[in-house]
């Protein structure tokens, strides 16, 4: 449980980076830009992982408990993280659905700590 909290502190904080990533940087000139898609990969690849480590330890939280997260929502939220973080590089998605798919999550992410705080 203890991994999961730092998991899911550590996620938040990447997100409010990415959101600030998002609304401060331009779209890039070319998408298919091989030296960007490079850089990119090398950005996200961290976390990504986090993120698959994080659906992995949340899941296993929330399968067989009474609390107010889902299964479900896990696997919705580690869909919405990896948009999220695509979108924080490529800037190809409206900022209403940019701001849409962040409040999402963060509203997942409280809940879960609101479930292991009351543990």
């Amino acid at each position: 449980m203890n991994e999961l909290k730092q998991l899911t502190d550590q996620l938040q904080l990447k997100i409010d980076e990415l959101k600030s990533r998002y609304l401060t940087n331009e779209k890039p000139e070319n998408k298919r830009d091989r030296d960007f898609f490079m850089y990119v990969k090398d950005q996200t690849t961290p976390t990504y992982e986090m993120i698959q480590q994080w659906q992995e330890v949340a899941l296993a939280f929330v399968k067989d408990r009474k609390v107010q997260v889902h299964p479900q929502q896990i696997e919705s939220t580690s869909e919405n993280l990896e948009l999220l973080l695509m979108h924080s590089y490529y800037i190809d998605v409206k900022r209403k659905r940019y701001m849409e798919l962040h409040h999402s999550i963060h509203y997942v992410f409280d809940r879960l700590l609101e479930d292991l705080e009351s543990i």
